[in-house]
């Protein structure tokens, strides 16, 4: 028996036959130590509901229950964790519900109307970055949430919390820095996974920002996804499908520099002259 009273995530993966899916992006965090470490990052589980997604065997799950969580919402599209997720359950009666189903059809804010929510994961890889943005451009703001505590891959998360003029500054970063304080909390070595990656991960905390720059934020992302799109191009050129020369003089911005070497503010002085 593990900390919890449940068997060890090894035998669980073994009894369910849960080898880890490619296809989805799976990478399952067996070290109980690091998944307590990842629960514990997010702060007090205790007054908020918890929203999970890819849990797989439920190693974060797990943790998430241990360290206090008095309510997870689990999102998981892999039918063959739903038996293991549900002795998890089992043993934390009404304190975890599973929900089985695709995380980009879900809709996130209904999960738990009117509560104080959390979303603390560590993101299928090849889902990530998309769940991000979404849950960074959301219409509403303050959002449905208080907190992230998400794990991607390293380099990714060094694009999340990127400043300008930095290799790794890009629509993310402008995205993730504009709305929310975000850091890298700490990273996770590929051996303490099942497969092992490749590449090291990191655990990446955002946090909103009450008073955002005021911004339309659909034009915004396309304004970033155009003079990200191509980067190395004069904003002159990589704007020009959007009116570019127009935005760049009612702003006052130099067509002539690139899109890593503008901050935040400017990127939404650009979105406000649309």
């Amino acid at each position: 028996m593990s900390l919890d009273g449940l068997p060890p995530l090894r035998d669980v993966i073994e009894r369910h036959g849960l080898q880890a899916k490619k296809s989805l992006g799976q990478n399952f965090l067996l070290d109980l130590n690091l998944t307590g470490k990842i629960a514990r990052a997010a702060g007090d589980l205790s007054t908020s509901t918890i929203i999970e997604v890819g849990p797989g065997p439920g190693g974060l799950t797990r943790a998430l229950l241990m360290n206090g969580a008095a309510r997870v919402v689990a999102i998981e599209r892999d039918e063959r964790c739903l038996e293991a997720l549900a002795e998890v359950s089992a043993h934390y009666p009404g304190r975890l519900e599973v929900i089985p189903g695709d995380a980009l059809k879900t809709d996130f804010a209904a999960l738990a109307p009117g509560e104080k929510v959390k979303i603390v994961a560590n993101l299928p890889y090849n889902i990530g970055t998309e769940l991000l943005i979404r849950w960074l451009t959301v219409e509403q703001w303050p959002p449905f949430y208080a907190s992230m505590t998400l794990m991607f891959q390293r380099e990714v998360a060094q694009r999340i919390v990127a400043k300008p003029g930095t290799e790794a500054y890009g629509r993310l970063g402008v995205l993730a820095g504009w709305r929310t304080d975000a850091r890298i909390a700490f990273d996770v070595p590929p051996q303490a996974f099942t497969p092992p990656p490749k590449v090291t991960s990191s655990v990446v905390q955002l946090l909103p920002r009450e008073n955002p720059l005021p911004a339309n934020v659909r034009m915004l992302g396309r304004i970033t996804e155009a003079a990200f799109g191509q980067r190395r191009k004069m904003l002159r050129q990589s704007l020009k499908g959007i009116e570019g020369a127009r935005l760049l003089e009612a702003t006052g911005i130099d067509g002539t520099r690139r899109a890593e070497t503008l901050d935040i503010a400017e990127f939404v002085a650009l979105t406000n002259a649309v």
